[in-house]
């Protein structure tokens, strides 16, 4: 036997004991397990819509890890029985003290209504025929009221204004959560049920009794002040309005030419006359 060869199985011997006593070590090596530190939650059994009372049925308990634990999250069923949900609940989800009415607030609208506020609501199959019935529970809307007037008066035969702004609502005829297919029938609309302030029903319970009342729906993010005026029906008698309203106007790099620029409206005036005596107002508007 050469040595060449000899070199060659004393090597692949070598290699094999080290082979053994690396699979020797591997299989002696104790398996090591982390065991995390957890504590019991309250989770979600099932669905849970807004205004819903929660039973102990509708819970159950999760081992849950303790330093991913939520904040406002209960450790049993009985600690959120009888209590009312004001933001819809999947099942599966930790049961949250946000999301819950106090435990003396009942059942129903009423639980959902924050202590200070009201739910006032108007009762007009009207209201949503601006935006075609697209108004849901949870949605932020301006609320415009329309008064009639007279040909003689300042607004030239009424006015409209933006009674309300950023109001959200809190149902649609009787559901407090959006339907599947995200649209109410607008002809079948009978009621919609608006989260306001006393001061501001009282604004909408006159308005609704003397004028009518819109809807114009935000963004839901939109929770800003508008910078808006009452309209009249003299204001837009002669108001021609360009395709891009008043941004082409605003923005210089927007301009358009001179031609196609809105056409200022005549001044109009008002002149009180007698005859005998009988008194009235007579509207004289500026010849261009």
């Amino acid at each position: 036997m050469s040595v060449k060869t000899i070199l060659v199985v004393l090597l692949a011997i070598v290699c094999g004991l080290f082979a053994a006593v690396g699979m020797k070590q591997l299989s002696s090596t104790e398996v090591v397990t982390v065991q995390q530190e957890t504590t019991p939650i309250a989770v979600a059994r099932s669905e849970m819509p807004r205004g819903r009372m929660i039973t102990a049925a509708d819970v159950e308990v999760q081992e849950w890890p303790k330093h991913m634990l939520p904040t406002g999250a209960f450790a049993s069923p009985q600690e959120v029985a009888n209590r009312s949900v004001m933001i819809p609940i999947v099942p599966g989800e930790p049961i949250l003290q946000a999301k819950l009415a106090n435990k003396d607030a009942g059942r129903g609208l009423a639980a959902l209504v924050p202590k200070g506020m009201r739910a006032h609501t108007i009762k007009a199959s009207q209201v949503s025929s601006n935006v075609a019935g697209f108004i849901m529970p949870g949605n932020r809307v301006d609320v415009l009221l329309t008064l009639k007037g007279t040909v003689n008066d300042e607004t030239g035969g009424g006015s409209t204004t933006t009674l309300l702004q950023a109001i959200e609502i809190l149902a649609v005829d009787q559901q407090l959560d959006p339907p599947a297919e995200n649209k109410v029938d607008p002809d079948g609309l009978a009621s919609v049920t608006l989260l306001v302030t006393p001061k501001q029903a009282s604004r909408l319970d006159l308005g609704q009794h003397m004028g009518q009342l819109t809807l114009s729906l935000r963004n839901p993010e939109d929770k800003g002040e508008a910078d808006t005026c009452p309209t009249t029906l003299a204001d837009i008698r002669y108001c021609q309005d360009s395709p891009l309203g008043n941004l082409a106007f605003d923005t210089p790099s927007l301009a358009l030419p001179i031609a196609t620029q809105k056409r200022k409206a005549p001044a109009t005036f008002q002149v009180l006359t007698f005859r005998g005596s009988q008194r009235s107002h007579l509207q004289v508007v500026e010849k261009k």
